[in-house]
């Protein structure tokens, strides 16, 4: 099988690389492209594959290219990791909303939407190529915002685009641990939009243990999630939110101590990879070993803002480990090619799975996934507090979507304002106009 990866010199390709080295059984990924529009960073990245390959001698063959049709036909993946505007977009995205006083998370409120604005149009062109040149082909999409890309890209290509994330997952694996149960034997009532969900069950052989976690005040603060919001309002939730809700729930501080950080974590990646890929030019440097250097500082210091907020310390150890979203692309790579019929955290169209929303909608929520795809199965009804986020935050998802489909500035403005953590009319205003200063590709915004 040919798999293909658009965005092929992004830094965390190799987790991808790493994954498939590991399969060996019949009808695996034999063969592997790269695409991007950076030679050099196509260039490092395809070196520290060469020597994740070294010894292994059924290693997935690699080609790079800049020729995004050769990339294209033949393929029956695509996995879709692009970044539009790359992470000094991102470091723009932070510095404008944080300017205005508000949340500049490269996925959640101004941010988000200011990354979706610029990612839609260019995804859409990729999904409408995809569509002509590798019409049979899976499209597996991580590209944040992933809902926003995912819902855009499906227009397109129906259901065969997946969105995936690893936050559910890896909260799915720290709660199982915590309960001391095997994540592998644990089923997850997981509901939500992509970085916008809940835990609202976790099963073992049929019981769900989420009652005595939640009843456990020591077990509450003995993993990530449980320091970063608190044992009380978990409690009163009733339910373990996803990180990024720390976003929603405790705004103001988060607000503060990105304004009150060094550098924003766009600048501090920036900084990062940009000392990383330097380095690589260096054909005597070794490639593995300064990617796995890097990374693992990457992960050392995710959300570390909002865990300073929380005093949540570092990191556990756990937490550190690898196993995300290139073990979710996998398994659906599997699961889809040799019809292994699995379940998985996925983001895809609702199809009536969420009542509040209509079946186009794209949800993130677990997932049947054999030969024919990704099927959503039936969940519980959201409370009303989550109906509200919910529901706002898709009413400005499809707002950017029109402002990206007709080049209007009213709905890109509508967008921001609609946001819930975008708390003025005229900030949206003001937030339209800065991106437009520091974001060329943002000029098809040329309608009132």
């Amino acid at each position: 099988m040919k798999l293909t990866i658009l965005g092929g010199g992004g830094f965390r390709v190799p987790l991808v690389y790493g994954a498939l080295l590991g399969d060996h059984a019949e009808g695996r990924v034999s063969r592997v492209t790269l695409y991007d529009t950076d030679a050099d960073r196509l260039t490092a990245v395809a070196r520290v594959l060469g020597e994740q390959a070294r010894g292994v001698a059924d290693a997935p063959a690699v080609v790079a290219t800049g020729d995004l049709d050769e990339a294209l036909r033949g393929a029956d993946f695509v996995f879709s990791a692009i970044r539009v505007g790359g992470l000094e977009g991102r470091a723009a995205d932070e510095r404008v909303a944080l300017g205005l006083g508000v949340l500049g998370q490269e996925t959640v409120g101004a941010g988000g939407i200011a990354y979706g604005l610029r990612t839609v149009p260019v995804a859409v062109a990729l999904a409408r190529r995809i569509a002509r040149l590798a019409p049979d082909a899976w499209v597996i999409n991580f590209t944040n915002p992933a809902g926003l890309v995912t819902e855009a890209m499906s227009r397109h290509l129906g259901d065969r685009v997946i969105g995936i994330c690893d936050s559910p997952v890896g909260l799915g694996r720290r709660i199982a641990r915590v309960l001391g149960a095997d994540p592998a034997r644990a089923s997850i009532d997981y509901v939500g939009l992509n970085h916008l969900g809940w835990v609202r069950a976790l099963r073992v052989d049929g019981r769900d243990e989420l009652p005595r976690l939640l009843a456990d005040p020591a077990l509450l603060g003995s993993f990530e999630e449980g320091r970063l919001f608190g044992a009380d309002w978990l409690r009163s939730l009733g339910a373990i939110p996803n990180e990024y809700l720390h976003y929603y729930y405790f705004n103001r501080e988060a607000v503060r101590a990105y304004q009150n950080a060094e550098r924003t974590r766009g600048a501090f990646l920036r900084d990062q990879q940009e000392g990383f890929y330097a380095r690589m030019r260096d054909p005597a440097a070794p490639a593995l070993a300064t990617w796995d250097r890097t990374r693992a500082e990457r992960e050392a210091t995710y959300m570390a803002e909002s865990r300073d907020a929380a005093g949540a310390g570092e990191r556990e150890e756990s937490d550190l480990e690898s196993g995300g979203y290139e073990q979710v692309a996998l398994a659906l790579m599997r699961a889809v090619a040799r019809d292994e019929r699995t379940s998985l955290i996925l983001n895809v169209r609702n199809r009536g799975t969420l009542s509040v929303l209509d079946a186009e909608a794209v949800v993130e929520v677990p997932c049947l996934v054999d030969a024919n795809g990704a099927q959503p199965v039936a969940v519980d009804p959201l409370p009303y507090h989550a109906v509200g986020l919910v529901t706002a935050v898709k009413a400005v998802e499809r707002a950017a979507l029109e402002a990206a489909e007709s080049g209007s500035r009213s709905a890109a403005v509508r967008a921001f304002a609609l946001h819930p953590l975008v708390d003025s009319v005229t900030v949206a205003r003001e937030l339209v106009e800065g991106y437009l200063e520091v974001h060329p590709g943002l000029a098809y915004l040329d309608r009132p």
